[in-house]
């Protein structure tokens, strides 16, 4: 492919392979005489489990084993902890419930896992768990989020009757009160922020393999961080040293949050390949992921915003109730309810902000970060906030905006509740956005749109979020051969982003090495030393300011080689382009001429150790804040409430670009996502706690028939926060296009008197809201 420089449209290097079957996805992988578990999921939300009965299914053909909670407590399978301190709101400790594994006494949501089957076949499985007898004594049940917190709502858990586990505050509750006090008007609403989940390409899926051998475990699957599941499935489950624990994952396909440790599935794989002596494979069908993957989002959040009589912000205040599912047992859960709490804050100069989060239990399948992780929430909040003060005080949206946006100036601004910006020309994004969006001739659409009996809406957002946050650093090691190659091994794992190329494209621009010349190492803790792991907009920050370090030291030693074949002093050679040379001379040296000196005996100086391999670690000491402005307009047809998006803009500031194509390629999909929630993505509970919304036929994900062509541009204002200049990039996309489509949707419908309307806008929906606007 050649040599490339950041900032250039690279096509990805790993889409030939990926492109011709050619990936390794967990379901390619196989291992010798390996066995195939099934899971035995309980029918109920809520239950009791008074007995398993397992002796005719153990006779089934093919058969190797059946396992119930029972046999992993009385094996002392650990559980997962949640490490982050919290209280309960009289103070006393969280209630926090991690997985056994198994259910033991009582399944807590319909999909639960009652006993795991491991036989010759999958089919044998399935066979074998249908002849498992369960009875169970059925149990009230809650799982809509206010309901669980009313005084009459079933508990998820006797011995947390309230169904609260924890609460979370943040800001300056009394500096808030002031400002209230002293407000002209006050603005409130409620927003109730739907269930959806992760839904990647590919279902999650593990294979155990215990080598009683060497006493040493391997977990192969789909996960972001290989050494952070290392490290909890040594240390809190199996009770090992990490030394006796691998992990390896291959391709992903698509992960958005969904594929960490928390699965119970993988350590029943390891838990059956170590009582059975054989490696057991495990793949979700698409039915399970939709009861058994941790859901996420699912809050409903009160939001009042006071502001003078000019329109200038004085104070926000948040209260959400956080809905955690049933289970609630390690930080994973936990995070999304608060680490982005300070995105609430948005561009804009409010002094004061109080936000608290109450968690609360329900007899359903637990939460976790999904692509933006709280940001699309609080920036949806925000956003929604200031459409409707600006329509009661009758001052123009984008006026508003004006009036209470963060000049470039002010820079770093600290915000009135945690965040420190560094960098941003936030009034400036959203000046790009609505003009390349024709926001001048909205109203002329408009008209027209309404000439055919349609309606018209244009919203807009001005998304900011934290990304790449502290702490955690990454590894990244480059190892050259003695042909001149080099092997970049980093402590990141690709879930679909495009790592193999951006990290590639660093080294090319940094060394001068062509593509072909630099092979690609990831997701296996037995070759790479040490990584945090992908999530939160890190890896091309973190991970490829690692790899900046990494090649800093490989050009340093390369100077000291250069020099001593140069026969010239050290501080007179430079380094250019992939090339050393003689200042003022025309001695020049490749580094790839360099590399084969280093492993070449009296060709390197005195002293020096032969070889050229570097590692590089690094950890930011500060988190930094893409943003942009998203502008969305939208067309309604009354009579059958249809939503066409038929505009979509979206200005983006990520510091200094890497990649422009794979860049532009993440905001497109993180954009669909974010349409997706607002149109029509829900997960639906019946009342006595059944999933509605299992399957494709019922939860309707976005296809490119409900998108128009998005319009992405840059407006780069670098960070100093790390030494590429960048800004995380994965999540940008999605924080944006929640809030814009809701604020097109009602804009849309505000001429017809609709002051609030909730998500998901399916046709229906947006219907009925029409129809008691004009009920005659």
């Amino acid at each position: 492919m050649g040599q490339f420089g950041i900032g250039q449209s690279v096509r990805r290097d790993e889409d030939p392979r990926l492109l011709r079957g050619y990936g390794e996805y967990i379901s390619d992988m196989v291992r010798p005489n390996m066995a195939y578990g099934y899971v035995l999921r309980s029918p109920h939300a809520h239950a009791r489990v008074l007995s398993i009965d397992t002796r005719a299914a153990q006779q089934m053909p093919g058969v190797l084993g059946i396992f119930t909670g029972a046999d992993l407590k009385a094996d002392g399978i650990g559980q997962l902890k949640v490490r982050m301190p919290r209280k309960r709101p009289d103070g006393s400790p969280p209630f926090f419930t991690p997985h056994p594994g198994l259910a033991r006494d009582t399944v807590q949501y319909a999909g639960d896992l009652v006993a795991y089957v491991v036989a010759d076949t999958v089919a044998s499985a399935k066979d074998a768990a249908e002849h498992i007898e369960v009875e169970y004594e059925p149990l009230s049940s809650v799982t809509q989020t206010v309901e669980a917190v009313k005084p009459a709502a079933s508990a998820v858990w006797d011995a947390c009757p309230d169904n609260i586990s924890n609460i979370f505050e943040l800001g300056d509750k009394a500096a808030v009160e002031a400002a209230f006090a002293q407000a002209h008007h006050v603005t409130r609403q409620r927003f109730v922020i739907t269930r959806i989940m992760h839904n990647a390409i590919e279902p999650r899926g593990c294979i155990g393999d215990y080598d009683h051998k060497t006493g040493r475990y391997t977990l192969y699957g789909c996960f972001g961080s290989v050494h952070g599941v290392r490290r909890a499935f040594a240390e809190d489950i199996f009770k090992v040293p990490e030394n006796k624990f691998r992990v390896v994952s291959g391709d992903i396909g698509g992960a958005f949050g969904s594929k960490g440790p928390t699965a119970p599935e993988n350590t029943l794989a390891l838990y059956a390949s170590k009582k059975l002596g054989r490696p057991v494979k495990w793949i979700a069908e698409r039915s399970e992921c939709f009861l058994s993957d941790d859901h996420c989002r699912d809050n409903v959040t009160d939001a009042e915003l006071a502001l003078d009589k000019d329109g200038n912000f004085l104070a926000l205040r948040v209260k959400t109730l956080a809905n955690v599912g049933a289970y609630l047992g390690s930080d994973s859960n936990l995070l999304p309810t608060f680490a982005n709490l300070g995105t609430l804050a948005g561009v804009y100069k409010t002094p004061a902000i109080h936000a608290s989060v109450l968690c609360v239990f329900t007899n359903t399948s637990a939460t976790a970060p999904y692509r933006g992780a709280g940001r699309p929430e609080a920036c949806y909040v925000i956003e929604g906030m200031i459409d409707r003060a600006a329509r009661e005080m009758g001052i123009d949206r984008i006026e508003l905006r004006r009036r209470n946006i963060i000049p470039e100036t002010a820079m770093p601004f600290k915000t009135g509740l945690i965040f420190v910006y560094d960098s941003g020309k936030f009034e400036e994004n959203m000046d790009q956005a609505l003009a390349s969006a024709d926001y001048a001739g909205f109203e002329a659409r408009r008209a027209e749109s309404k000439k055919r009996g349609k309606l018209r809406g244009l919203g807009i957002s001005n998304p900011i979020e934290r990304a790449s946050a502290p702490p955690g650093g990454e590894s990244a090691e480059i190892r050259f051969d003695a042909t001149g190659t080099a092997t970049l091994v980093v402590g990141t794992t690709s879930q679909g982003q495009s790592h193999e190329t951006m990290y590639k494209i660093i080294l090319s621009d940094k060394l001068g090495l062509d593509f072909e010349d630099i092979a690609f190492l990831q997701g296996d803790t037995d070759k790479v030393v040490w990584g945090v792991g992908t999530f939160g907009s890190r890896a091309a920050v973190i991970g490829g300011s690692a790899a900046l370090v990494a090649s800093e030291k490989i050009i340093a030693k390369g100077r000291k080689i250069a020099a001593h074949i140069f026969e010239a002093a050290e501080a007179d050679v430079e380094f250019s382009k992939g090339t050393f040379a003689v200042a003022g001379t025309d001695k020049k040296l490749p580094l790839k001429e360099v590399a084969k000196a280093a492993f070449t005996p009296g060709r390197i100086p005195p002293g020096l150790e032969p070889g050229l391999f570097e590692t590089g670690v690094w950890e930011p000491k500060a988190q930094n804040f893409p943003c942009g402005t998203h502008v969305c307009e939208i067309e309604i047809d009354p009579d059958t409430g249809k939503l066409d998006i038929v505009r979509y803009v979206a200005v983006d500031d990520v510091g200094v670009v890497i990649n422009a194509l794979t860049l532009h390629g993440q905001v497109h999909g993180g954009v669909a996502q974010g349409v997706g929630q607002a149109m029509g993505e829900h997960i639906v509970y019946d009342e006595s706690g059944q999933l509605l919304s299992g399957s494709f036929m019922d939860y309707p994900m976005p296809r490119a028939d409900d998108l128009c062509a998005i319009e992405v541009e840059d407006n780069p204002a670098p960070t100093k926060t790390n030494p590429l200049g960048a800004k995380g990039a994965g999540e940008a996309g999605t924080v944006g296009a929640l809030p814009a489509v809701m604020s097109a949707a009602l804009d849309a419908l505000g001429p017809l008197g609709v002051k609030h309307i909730e998500m998901p806008l399916t046709p229906e929906r947006v219907w009925q809201v029409i129809r008691e606007a004009r009920p005659n």
